[in-house]
């Protein structure tokens, strides 16, 4: 069998399979969340997300919005030198970030079992 054969074989198989693995990972909601830092975020974003009074205060007075939040849960770094703290039956995160403003913002969530809570929001 020629080298051209070969070839087309492979194709063929290659094309084959793609298919099938597209087809099998289309309707999942997979993610690769390998590093320490977005495991933790991916664990926030899908709790149950509820906000201290401090932190309902600076929602109140326009320093920060829930859309902020969201993105400094999805593209923030988390500080772990003064994270993964113990703190009221929960740990304690500091995610550094930045607003739609592209202001930094420091925020402190605490991690509990069933939910998570945005603590506190410092503007650098």
């Amino acid at each position: 069998m020629g080298f051209k054969y070969r070839l087309a074989y492979y194709l063929v198989g290659l094309v084959i399979g793609c298919f099938f693995v597209a087809m099998v990972f289309q309707g999942k909601d997979t993610r690769c969340n390998y590093f320490p830092n977005a495991r933790v975020l991916n664990d926030l974003r899908n709790k149950p997300f509820y906000y201290s009074e401090e932190a309902s205060k600076a929602l109140a007075d326009k320093v920060l919005d829930s859309a902020d939040v969201k993105k400094i849960l999805t593209h923030g770094d988390i500080d772990f030198d003064l994270s993964n703290v113990p703190y009221q039956n929960g740990k304690l995160y500091v995610i550094e970030g930045r607003n739609y403003e592209d202001r930094p913002i420091t925020v402190e969530v605490v991690n509990y079992s069933d939910k998570a809570m945005l603590k506190t929001v410092k503007i650098n």
